[in-house]
């Protein structure tokens, strides 16, 4: 029997597809004259911002792009970039933002995968994109070169257009519509720092509308935010948060690269209340020298994600003036989706005992459906005794669409109804997960379990030590036993000795790395460790002993 609710229809005055476009359109129309962009001396406001999107998109439809077709940036975090993620979608396309960090087989695997249509250089990267151009000779990708006022070296130009010549072009009064389907794909973002070829994962409408909104509510974002763009915006679209700050009517503060002087500077000069990033970017804050450093007049937020933040880290940037918030995402969650939530009673607590808590990934985002700490093979939860190992896995609307032309992997990641983050953690009594290791990242040392993590933790504590990997060596009695990466501080010093001594204090015998090693720990453009690098290291140094 039917109900006579079912029978209400759906009709384009109640249902109208959910897109970020929305953000832009309202912005420029409640703020006209509100700064949307300041990059060095130049000032953009909403109403030219949303007039520069029109003619983007307008031109782009000029050069034949259509629905679904991909458009490629290879561009920091200048106006440009912030401009693509409206002005692409406004067209139809989809918006691809490629690492700047990567090589050029890299980059060209990317634009042959995506069959890119047009690329936006800019040109600190123009010698990047001709070389991963000159691999894919045979697909016709139409370039345009950006050309930034900010930039300090020698502007070089690879395409047939120059950015802002090409928009001034196109059509002010554009007529853009939404997308007939707020599943339709909205951006393609590459997974990074892992072996083989990266996956392209495919965010919908409705996903980066709603993470955009997520962002606000998980932060506590005030209406006019001023967000400091520290995060590169090719990460997971920047966390989705140029379109959260079109949503709060607020002022992007862009930045070419992380410079912490710089960095510093702009916080005091705009009044800046939020900005993001891996806990490398505070950590090159905290080891500013002290003149160089600040404590601001006015409150500032920050999110980190990556790893957890050190006592060290949480301590310093609060004598500064900055609250840090832990988050927790993957590309396939549209960036950040979940955050370790502060209760009350927690600032009562000692900075060791704060920071304890702030190191778990917490509970899911606001707009996430669910996260749970699942047994894999059960697909039953683990028990909230803060022991049980399970799987982190999400299920939701903000979860990607798939693997782009890659059902397996998709199919595999979708398993059961949820989506398998490949991360093990537990869940404690009130309800908080705590990542324990990724299962690739597991030691099995004569049969016992190491959490490379809990190593980790233990390398933090000692007073010389910036950053801190443990990854499996190949041992010929147990295994496999931790070998430790450790970059040090600024003006510190320490050796392998001491740092295995200081293990010895508080880690049982066969968890003590037994191999240390004093250099610089790669990393990807987001400050992420890159442990594949790191295991064959260890295992170049198992084989040379």
């Amino acid at each position: 029997m039917v109900s006579a609710y079912d029978e209400l229809p759906r009709t384009p005055a109640n249902f109208v597809a959910l897109s970020p476009l929305r953000y832009l359109e309202r912005a420029a129309y409640i703020y006209p004259n509100q700064a949307s962009i300041i990059h060095g001396k130049r000032q953009i406001s909403w109403k030219e911002t949303y007039q520069r999107c029109c003619q983007f998109a307008s031109q782009l439809k000029q050069l034949g792009i259509e629905k679904n077709d991909t458009v490629s940036v290879l561009l920091p975090n200048i106006p440009a970039m912030i401009e693509a993620h409206f002005a692409v979608p406004m067209a139809g396309a989809v918006l691809n933002t490629l690492n700047t960090r990567l090589d050029a087989k890299t980059i060209a695997f990317m634009l042959e995968h995506a069959e890119s249509k047009v690329l936006l250089v800019d040109p600190e990267f123009v010698n990047l994109a001709r070389e991963a151009l000159s691999l894919i000779p045979n697909q016709h990708i139409i370039v345009i070169d950006v050309a930034d006022t900010e930039y300090e070296g020698e502007n070089q130009f690879l395409g047939s257009f120059e950015y802002e010549e090409w928009i001034a072009q196109g059509d002010i009064n554009f007529s853009w519509h939404l997308p007939e389907d707020e599943w339709d794909a909205i951006s393609l973002n590459y997974t990074s720092g892992t072996t083989g070829n990266p996956k392209g994962v495919v965010y919908h409408h409705r996903g980066a509308y709603l993470n955009a909104a997520s962002n606000i509510l998980a932060c506590g974002m005030k209406p006019r935010a001023v967000y400091l763009w520290t995060l590169p915006l090719f990460h997971c679209n920047g966390w989705c948060f140029a379109w959260s700050i079109a949503a709060s009517g607020g002022t992007n503060i862009c930045l070419r690269k992380v410079d912490p002087e710089l960095v510093m500077q702009l916080i005091a000069a705009h009044k800046v209340d939020y900005f993001c990033g891996a806990p490398i970017v505070l950590s090159m804050i905290l080891n500013l020298p002290k003149e160089k450093q600040t404590n601001f007049d006015h409150h500032v937020e920050v999110m980190v994600a990556g790893a957890a933040p050190p006592v060290a880290i949480i301590e310093g940037m609060r004598n500064m003036g900055i609250n840090v918030n832990h988050v927790y995402g993957l590309t396939e969650t549209y960036g950040p989706s979940a955050l370790c939530a502060s209760q009350s009673g927690w600032n009562e607590l000692s900075i060791a005992e704060q920071a304890q808590l702030h190191s778990r990934q917490g509970v899911p985002y606001p707009l996430q459906d669910s996260m749970r700490v699942l047994d894999p093979e059960t697909m039953e939860p683990v028990p909230n005794d803060g022991q049980t190992m399970g799987e982190i896995m999400f299920r939701g609307n903000i979860v990607m669409k798939g693997y782009l032309k890659n059902p397996k992997a998709t199919q595999e990641a979708f398993a059961g109804g949820w989506f398998h983050t490949g991360d093990l953690a537990v869940c404690h009594p009130d309800g908080y997960a705590k990542i324990t290791d990724r299962s690739k990242d597991i030691i099995i040392s004569g049969g016992e379990n190491i959490s490379s993590l809990e190593v980790e933790d233990v390398l933090y504590k000692h007073p010389a030590v910036l950053t801190a990997a443990v990854v499996a060596k190949p041992d010929a009695r147990w295994q496999e036993v931790p070998c430790a990466f450790i970059e040090l501080k600024m003006g510190t010093t320490a050796t392998p000795e001491e740092i295995i001594a200081h293990c010895q204090k508080e880690l049982a015998r066969f968890k003590v790395p037994k191999d240390v090693v004093i250099t610089e720990i790669p990393k990807t453009s987001t400050g992420k460790l890159q442990k594949f690098i790191l295991r064959e290291w260890a295992k170049e140094r198992a084989e040379n002993v």
